[in-house]
């Protein structure tokens, strides 16, 4: 009876261990780069980067970090349900003039931690 029980004891935490790893969020994002095209010196550029959580357990989205000290992220910080959506807004401060491109690195608890984010553009 005690080698039965045993048994069914793992059994059941191997089927809860097999559940919990295939429950996980995924960003989908509209699109992972924004080309500004041309914009005016001094003149900060915002832009949306708009995400839907395709996956089946919510998201924590727990840092997203410029490349730079020349630009900024403000992010859902709220968890996001499956199916959900969620923005992570990103300001260029425009300060130099030229061709730019710019990363934001978004980490997350999802299927794939990591993700970048660009903007481009020319200051003029």
């Amino acid at each position: 009876m005690k080698k039965v029980i045993g048994i069914l004891t793992v059994f059941v935490a191997i089927i809860g261990f097999t559940s919990m790893a295939l429950s996980i969020g995924e960003l989908k994002f509209e699109k992972e780069t924004h080309d500004f095209g041309t914009i005016p010196y001094n003149k900060p550029a915002s832009y949306d980067f708009k995400f839907t959580n395709t996956g089946t357990a919510p998201i924590i989205l727990s840092e997203v970090r410029p490349s730079c000290g020349c630009s900024v992220a403000e992010f859902t910080k709220t968890p996001i349900k499956p199916e959900e959506s969620g923005t992570i807004s990103v300001t260029y401060n425009a300060a130099t003039k030229g061709p730019f491109t710019k990363q934001f690195t978004v980490k997350s608890n999802t299927k794939t931690p990591v993700k970048t984010l660009t903007v481009k553009g020319t200051v003029e």
